[in-house]
């Protein structure tokens, strides 16, 4: 140390000229080197607590492998790290990398995107993000969706002591397939919720036809759209399909042009829901009060509700383009 230490003081002596000199490694000179430049001194320090085992190298390795695959399990990182003979519970390799910024998430759930789709999604935000309000306005945009009698997907929780998981008050009941559920269509403008329909049976492009041919145009009237007004449908089959075009074009309905798997750029994603939450805090028993409470509480959606959806609506345009196309936070 003390030969290390002239050394310092030696004016042009650099790290190779010392570790030569002193036989060491050229990484441990300059370890040492700055250490006297904080501390003044080459000594242990005195410090708090049991040295960490995870070395510098070992956590750079940790967030490279969890930054290239963020769904590495923390078992799966403390086998690698045993590799290179470092041993660690698996608990500290959390500990170290929530330090760092990284944290164990439920990741969230969006439809798969093609290369294909993602072209397409980015080009329908770019032809429309400087779209007037009115246009906005002006659209109908329609959806289906299942609401289940018994199967909201969500998280709960309950408060209870040690041994008692399976009591019945610490348990929620479970029926398979939902215990039933029914399918419903439904449309909305910027001006309010507009006509809603329960389907019965199995959905192909006939029902489809009459759901449209019953309900689009006195939801056009209802909420006073302008003549110019456009229809919005998804890409499903039976939207899509040749006698459904057909029909739409018999009967004038100017449709917009969708990007396929783009759930977030329908609004009416949020009145499905506001409507699913609405309904099963009334708990309904049987599908017919399920269907019922899907009618009414359809019918209670604020107008205000519908206006700030349809206000905000090129900041969903920006996601798109600023995520280039992928999933956005909507």
């Amino acid at each position: 140390q003390q030969q290390l230490q002239s050394s310092i003081f030696q004016f042009g002596k650099g790290y190779k000229a010392i570790s030569k000199a002193l036989g060491l490694q050229r990484t441990t000179v300059r370890a040492i080197i700055h250490k006297w430049r904080k501390h003044g001194t080459v000594e242990n320090l005195p410090r708090s607590g049991r040295p960490t085992k995870i070395t510098p190298r070992a956590q750079r390795q940790l967030i490279q492998e969890v930054t290239k695959d963020p769904t590495t399990t923390s078992k799966e990182l403390q086998a690698s790290l045993a590799s290179v003979k470092v041993s660690v519970h698996d608990s500290t390799i959390r500990k170290r990398l929530g330090k760092n910024g990284l944290h164990g998430r439920v990741p969230r759930r969006k439809p798969l995107l093609s290369k294909k789709n993602i072209k397409a999604r980015l080009s329908f935000a770019r032809k429309h993000l400087d779209d007037p309000q009115d246009f906005w306005d002006n659209t109908l945009w329609t959806d289906e969706t299942k609401v289940e009698l018994f199967g909201r997907c969500v998280s709960h929780y309950v408060w209870r002591i040690c041994n008692t998981a399976f009591q019945k008050k610490n348990i929620i009941p479970t029926v398979k397939y939902g215990g039933g559920s029914v399918m419903v269509w439904g449309c909305f403008a910027a001006s309010g919720p507009g006509r809603h329909a329960v389907i019965s049976g199995t959905m192909n492009s006939a029902v489809y036809q009459n759901i449209l041919k019953e309900n689009v145009r006195p939801s056009v009237c209802d909420l006073k759209l302008k003549r110019t007004w456009v229809l919005q449908q998804d890409n499903d089959p039976k939207h899509i399909s040749k006698s459904t075009s057909e029909w739409l074009k018999k009967n004038k309905m100017k449709t917009l042009e969708w990007p396929s798997q783009s759930p977030d750029l329908n609004p009416i994603e949020m009145l499905w829901h506001d409507l699913k939450k609405a309904v099963h805090a009334r708990k309904p028993s049987n599908v017919a009060d399920l269907q019922q409470f899907c009618k009414d509480e359809w019918a209670k959606i604020p107008p205000q509700r519908c206006g700030r959806l349809m206000a905000s609506y090129r900041k969903r345009l920006i996601a798109v383009v600023a995520a280039k196309g992928g999933p956005t936070s909507y």
